[in-house]
């Protein structure tokens, strides 16, 4: 798998024009899921500056119970917070985690800009220990640049 083959398909994903933004966001979610083996929960969480939480968004994998996520709170809470890459490579080993599934081993979060404003994230988990390396957040900063287009 090379994520410089998988960049055009974003961009054509992102582009349909057929579709409205959660359609989009769904599609990249189950494209990324199906071409990555060890994405297995894919989803975007979107933040509600003046509430403080971040709300569950399009998404791909394992129901979850965490629809709303204080800031702070957290990975994801935390890079609402930090505005800054999150890579857990055991989410046992991390003390601010909330746990989704037993079979949740890692986690990668990639805050969402949109003019300089951290309005969301796009969020994996993997069943796979340590799987994420410097080239998945590149990819995925990437597929946010793409996605806050839909923003714009």
């Amino acid at each position: 798998m090379n994520f410089e083959d998988l960049k055009p398909k974003v961009h054509a994903l992102l582009a349909a024009n057929n579709l409205n933004r959660d359609e989009k966001l769904k599609n990249l979610c189950q494209f990324l899921s199906d071409s990555i083996s060890y994405y297995n929960w894919v989803g975007f969480y979107f933040a509600n500056h003046e509430a403080k939480t971040l709300h569950l968004g399009p998404y791909i994998g394992a129901a979850t119970d965490h629809t709303v996520i204080p800031f702070g709170k957290g990975i994801c809470g935390q890079v609402a917070e930090s505005n800054a890459n999150f890579v857990v490579p055991d989410v046992a080993a991390q003390d601010n985690y909330i746990a989704c599934s037993f079979t949740v081993k890692s986690e990668i979060v990639v805050p969402l800009f949109v003019n300089g404003i951290n309005i969301g994230q796009i969020d994996i988990d993997s069943h796979v220990i340590d799987p994420f390396t410097e080239k998945d957040e590149r990819f995925l900063e990437f597929v946010n640049q793409e996605v806050a287009k839909l923003f714009k």
